[in-house]
């Protein structure tokens, strides 16, 4: 699956909503969870992690943690991302929420609060169980939250080398070595799973993202991913068509304070469109019929929709938002209302 960041839309996919097993790509959970506790002072990077014996068992890619021993959390963090060790994950989610079951649960509720709908865990490392399973689509979702909420720890998966206990290992995501536009984002693997690789590259003002599950070596996921994003930056582009909190209309309230409220858009409106295409474009206004008082900000009033004038074809549709409040009006203006809505209608 290709995915313009900025706009949210699908470049290219095939079969994007199949559910397939994740491997180590379920850590991009597992930090998000973590990095919203860092962000709360729930805990601190300078946090002294006792290691327990279940993450010094863990199998799979380690970090080479010692049984007993204390780890800061920082660098526990950095052994997860970078290294993608088991052990480092497990030690994190124990110190966080006290066992891993808990914090399990943490992550399939919030994967439903971000409509990952079709997508469980159970486990935080992606270690290959039964009804552990997401899809390419809801990764992408997972990773836009990731980047928006949490911007100032995406650097982390650009790090291409980690060293601790004089053991020093690579980022397996060879696109880091490949393509200096590529700045991150996982690698997974396991038997059942193959080989995984979520990457995010960005050329001037354009940020797209890959998903590619269930390859049969690195070198291939490495291959597809790449053919991905180079298809993607030759093809398309990326251009912002209104700021947050634009004013597009002003619509016709009944029964409220006001007469009017505001509508627009309340964040940066991106759309994604091939090549040349961008002097085509125009924009159009579908609103609701209709619209009574309590309105609260952020309320959909109708649809902003964009068409390609030449083509005839509508290439992206978002709806129309109120950016004000307007509480209902005192009873008079309630019946006068009411009366001339029904002529006005």
């Amino acid at each position: 699956m290709l995915v313009d960041f900025q706009s949210g839309e699908e470049l290219a996919g095939i079969n994007p909503g199949m559910r397939v097993k994740p491997a180590s790509i379920t850590k991009l959970m597992t930090a998000y969870l973590i990095y919203q506790d860092l962000g709360k002072g729930k805990v601190k990077l300078e946090d002294e992690v006792l290691i327990s014996e279940k993450a010094w068992k863990m199998e799979g890619s380690r970090m080479f943690v010692e049984l007993g021993k204390k780890v800061s959390f920082e660098k526990l963090l950095k052994g997860m991302i970078i290294q993608s060790g088991n052990d480092a994950a497990m030690a994190l989610a124990e110190h966080v929420a006290g066992s891993e079951e808990v914090f399990v649960q943490r992550m399939n509720q919030t994967a439903l609060e971000l409509g990952m709908q079709d997508t469980r865990y159970m486990n935080v490392t992606g270690w290959p169980a039964n009804d552990h399973y997401t899809t390419a689509r809801d990764i992408v979702r997972l990773v836009e939250a990731l980047v928006n909420d949490f911007p100032e720890y995406y650097k982390l998966y650009a790090q291409k080398e980690f060293s601790y206990n004089n053991i020093k290992q690579q980022n397996r995501n060879r696109l880091l070595w490949r393509d200096a536009t590529v700045d991150g984002l996982k690698t997974g693997h396991t038997e059942s799973a193959g080989y995984c690789l979520v990457a995010s590259a960005k050329r001037d003002n354009m940020r797209l993202i890959s998903v590619v599950l269930g390859t049969k070596s690195e070198e291939a996921r490495a291959n597809v991913s790449q053919q991905l994003l180079e298809y993607g930056f030759r093809t398309f582009e990326t251009h912002k068509l209104y700021g947050a909190g634009a004013v597009l209309d002003n619509v016709r309230v009944w029964k409220g304070e006001t007469t009017q409220v505001p509508a627009g858009v309340v964040d940066d409106l991106f759309v994604s469109i091939v090549k040349g295409r961008y002097d085509q474009l125009k924009g159009g206004i579908q609103l609701d019929k209709g619209i009574d008082a309590p309105i609260k900000r952020g309320d959909e009033l109708g649809k902003v929709i964009i068409t390609d004038q030449e083509l005839g074809k509508v290439v992206k549709e978002t709806p129309l938002l109120a950016l004000e409040d307007v509480s209902e009006g005192g009873w008079w203006r309630q019946v006068m209302d009411g009366i001339q809505k029904l002529f006005a209608d």
